[in-house]
């Protein structure tokens, strides 16, 4: 289950892309996220997906 605090959500998928993921589409297939749904969340923070760096910036 992911973490619903935004910062926290960001904290734990930023960790998970650097330890475990190739990219955010493992990610969510792996972890049964959908992809749209979790950047939004961190782009209401201000943060979007960078694919060249694999993390949320």
């Amino acid at each position: 289950m992911l973490p619903r605090d935004p910062v926290m959500l960001l904290s734990f998928v930023n960790m998970k892309l650097r330890d475990f993921y190739e990219n955010l589409d493992a990610l969510c297939e792996d972890l049964g996220a959908d992809r749209q749904n979790l950047a939004d969340k961190l782009s209401e923070i201000g943060y979007r997906y960078d694919a060249d760096r694999n993390q949320f910036v």
